[in-house]
């Protein structure tokens, strides 16, 4: 990709991280899929498999994932000054918004519709999550195939939630089990 300079493209990157910045409540893994509305569906500055690679490398680095993404992709669309731009508009609004807001909740968390609405945020965050890995699975059994996914999954899931090894086991067992009809249409 080219990068473009221009003002209406650092315009557009301060437009799309402001809102991921401001809006991405519960910290960086909520961020994600509104990093991935921005970039993907509305400007188009990566395609789904890009924004994969490029969550999936952010998440073996140290640091904040919205952070991490903002810089890459500031970089990729706009160069150094569109990392710059992204992780300005990512980072100083939500510390000023913080300061604002966690002074304000702090005041009144003991009123009944507050603390709703702070109980409110954690499921639509589960959703939108939900809704980021169900189209990050459908992507990889579209590339991978069924087998390859779901033995990449089972692994990820022993490694990442210390599932016990015989239970991986059975499930592979009962994978290779599985009607023939099913393993045809692979």
């Amino acid at each position: 990709m080219v990068k473009n300079f221009s003002v209406k493209t650092q315009w557009n990157l301060a437009a799309a991280f402001f809102r991921v910045g401001i809006l991405g409540f519960g910290g960086g893994p909520s961020s994600i899929p509104l990093v991935h509305q921005e970039v993907v569906d509305k400007y188009e500055w990566v395609t789904k498999d890009e924004f994969s690679d490029i969550l999936a490398l952010g998440n073996t680095l140290p640091g904040p994932i919205a952070t991490k993404m903002a810089g890459y992709i500031g970089y990729r669309v706009g160069g150094w000054i569109g990392c710059l731009n992204a992780l300005l508009v990512t980072s100083v609004p939500t510390v000023m918004a913080m300061i604002l807001l966690f002074s304000t909740f702090q005041q009144y968390q003991h009123v009944p519709w507050v603390a709703g609405m702070a109980k409110g945020v954690v499921p639509i965050i589960a959703v939108m999550l939900g809704v980021l890995t169900w189209d990050f699975l459908q992507s990889s059994i579209a590339k991978l195939g069924k087998t390859m996914a779901f033995t990449l999954i089972a692994i990820s899931a022993v490694v990442l939630f210390f599932i016990h090894p015989a239970i991986l086991l059975v499930s592979l067992i009962l994978f290779a089990l599985r009607p023939r009809r099913e393993r045809a249409k692979e």
